[in-house]
């Protein structure tokens, strides 16, 4: 009886290039999960993966094959909770010293028109972002929140009316406890000129649009009372705040970062 040759491992094979990798591995990998939802227990999405291990010097190739196989063992079982122990399994199995999973899924709130109190379902782009290195691990949560933003200045100076647009206002945060999704889009759209909805009947459509009239901001505003909020919650130890604004009178936007690490204090 004739023996299978054995076939070779090439990705294990030596380098003598001495030069390091800081992330290698496979990219917008899509999967279903199930994500916590304040109101109704869970959520059932996709989720497009990236998963990255450091690969040392002296290492070929790293084994593609794995990420995908951990990701599959898991299932839909993915979560905050479950996510260290998606990443130090990763970190094991490749043989790294540090390792890093973004989950990027759209993420659906039920939202009631203020006036008619009609239902629509509005997405937003959620991401959780997962990093071991050294054997420490850190999480954070990406949220990009469509808001309304009115211009003080045209309000000032204009006898009919103000330009407005809509501004994409992204929160990046990493808590010490658990912080809702919900929580984050409420405290952005709270400092906006007005929250966007999915469904407005006509009665709806003049309470936003004279909401917003009353609260202008430009985009430092919203940066800087979207970082006031995030500074008075004691469970976020870091933040990045950004909030572009799609002008509707120019061919440009207009962008804002506040960046800042509150244990460093």
């Amino acid at each position: 009886m004739n023996s299978i040759a054995p076939i070779p491992d090439v990705q294990s094979s030596a380098d003598t290039r001495h030069l390091a990798i800081d992330k290698v591995g496979i990219k917008s990998i899509r999967h279903p999960v199930k994500v916590k939802d304040k109101s109704v227990g869970v959520q059932h999405t996709v989720a497009t993966f990236n998963m990255y291990v450091h690969l040392p010097h002296n290492f070929k190739g790293t084994h593609m094959s794995r990420f995908v196989q951990i990701l599959n063992q898991h299932g839909r079982e993915i979560s905050v909770e479950s996510f260290e122990s998606i990443l130090r399994e990763m970190v094991q199995k490749l043989e790294a010293k540090s390792g890093y999973i973004e989950m990027a899924f759209p993420y659906f709130v039920n939202k009631t028109a203020p006036v008619s109190g009609v239902q629509s379902l509005l997405d937003y782009d959620v991401s959780f972002i997962g990093e071991i290195v050294e054997g420490k691990y850190r999480f954070s949560m990406k949220v990009l929140v469509p808001v309304t933003s009115l211009c003080p200045c045209s309000k000032e100076i204009s006898e009919r009316g103000a330009h407005n647009q809509r501004s994409h206002v992204t929160l990046t945060v990493r808590t010490c406890s658990v912080v809702w999704i919900e929580e984050l889009v409420r405290v952005a759209e709270d400092q906006a000129s007005s929250e966007l909805y999915g469904l407005l009947k006509r009665p709806d459509e003049k309470y936003v649009t004279e909401y917003a009239y009353d609260h202008p901001k430009f985009v430092e505003d919203m940066v800087r009372d979207i970082a006031a909020a995030l500074n008075a919650d004691e469970r976020i130890e870091s933040y990045i705040v950004e909030s572009e604004n799609f002008e509707s009178i120019h061919n440009h936007s207009a962008y804002a970062l506040i960046e800042r690490d509150k244990t460093q204090n």
